[in-house]
C-alpha cells in the first residue's frame, strides 16, 4: 500500500490555545517523546510575538533544547521576517507561512488582507533566499469559511500559484474550521494534483463536525499522502465559531495501520504519549484510541 507521511502539530496548533501555559521543560520532554515515535515532521512552535501567543513565548528555548532525530523534519510557523530570522537562528528545517483563502478570515486571523499577507511573504522569501531553509505555504479555510461560506476553487489555485511564485517547496490545504466534506476533498485534491502532479501537498483537517478521518480517506484516494494531525486531537482555530481540535494523530495512525497503509510511526508509542499529554494538561482530550484501545486489543470474558 502507499506510504503515508504524518506530520505532528500539537505543540504549536494545540498548545497555542490551551488555557494554561505548558512549562518549557514539559514541552521539550513531550517533543523528545514524539521524535521517537516515527513521525515524519513536527511543527514545534511558532515564532510570533509573545503578546499575540503567550503560550509559545518560549519558542527559541524549546527549539534549541529538543533532541533532534535525524529522520524528523522540525518546522515552525512564522508571520514575518523577524520570525524567519528567529527560525533560522534556531536551525528550523522549514518555516510555515499561513494565508487564508477567505479575505474575512485572513483579516480576523492576522489583521491583513490576503494581498498584504503575500507582500509580507515576498519579504520573507527574499530574506531566506540563499539559505537551506524550506518554505511551506498553507492556505487556511481552503474548504470553507464560517464568515463567507463556500470557497471558490479557482481562488485556491490562484493562491497556490502565488506561493509557488515565491519559491514555496510545498503547499498545505487546510480545513481550518472543519467545514470540508469527503466529496469536496476528493474533487479539489484531484483538481490540484492534476494541475501540479509533482508538488508536495499536505492536507490539514479539523474534526469539528466528525468528518476528519473520512476526509483523509478521500484525500488519499485523490493521491495525497501527507497529513497534519495533532496528538490527542488538540487544537482549533481561535477565530472560528464552534471550532474544535485537529484530527487526532494516534486515531489517524490507528486507522491507517489497520488498513495496511505503510507508515513509519510507532502506534503504541503515540498512544502512550497521548495518555501522558492528557495527564500533563490535566483535562480530557478528544483522542479516542487512547481511551478505547486498539481494535486488536482483546479482553477476558467476564
Amino acid at each position: 500500500m502507499e506510504r503515508i507521511y504524518i506530520q505532528e502539530v500539537a505543540t504549536r496548533d494545540g498548545f497555542q490555545i490551551e488555557e494554561q501555559f505548558v512549562p518549557t521543560e514539559e514541552k521539550v520532554k513531550l517533543l523528545n517523546k514524539l521524535s521517537e515515535t516515527g513521525l515524519d515532521k513536527i511543527e514545534v512552535t511558532s515564532f510570533v510575538s509573545p503578546k499575540a501567543v503567550p503560550n509559545l513565548k518560549d519558542a527559541e528555548e524549546v527549539m534549541n533544547r529538543i533532541n533532534r532525530h535525524p529522520d524528523v523534519a522540525y518546522t515552525a510557523l512564522i508571520p514575518n521576517v523577524k520570525g524567519a530570522e528567529r527560525a533560522l537562528n534556531c536551525r528550523a528545517d522549514e518555516v510555515n507561512l499561513v494565508a487564508s483563502v477567505s479575505e474575512t478570515h485572513n483579516l480576523k486571523n492576522v489583521r491583513s488582507t490576503t494581498d498584504e499577507s503575500f507582500k509580507n511573504f515576498k519579504e520573507i522569501s527574499s530574506f531566506l533566499n540563499g539559505t537551506k531553509m524550506k518554505i511551506n505555504g498553507t492556505l487556511a479555510t481552503t474548504f470553507g469559511c464560517p464568515f463567507e461560506g463556500a470557497v471558490n476553487e479557482n481562488r485556491v489555485l490562484t493562491l497556490i500559484n502565488r506561493y509557488l511564485d515565491l519559491g514555496a517547496d510545498g503547499i498545505t490545504l487546510a480545513d481550518t474550521t472543519g467545514m470540508a466534506t469527503p466529496k469536496q476533498v476528493y474533487r479539489l485534491c484531484e483538481y490540484v494534483r492534476t494541475r501540479w502532479p509533482e508538488l508536495p501537498i499536505t492536507l490539514h483537517f479539523h474534526n469539528t463536525r466528525g468528518m476528519g478521518l473520512a476526509n483523509v480517506m478521500e484525500g488519499i484516494r485523490a493521491g495525497i499522502n501527507q497529513y497534519d494531525a495533532s496528538l490527542g486531537g488538540l487544537g482549533g482555530c481561535p477565530f472560528a465559531p464552534g471550532a474544535t481540535g485537529n484530527i487526532c494523530t494516534e486515531d489517524l495512525a490507528h486507522m491507517l495501520s489497520f488498513m495496511d497503509y505503510e507508515m513509519n510511526v510507532d502506534l503504541d508509542g503515540l498512544i502512550e504519549t497521548s495518555k501522558h499529554l492528557e495527564t500533563l494538561l490535566n483535562h480530557e482530550i478528544p483522542g479516542q484510541v487512547m481511551k478505547a484501545g486498539k481494535i486488536s486489543d482483546l479482553y477476558p470474558v467476564g
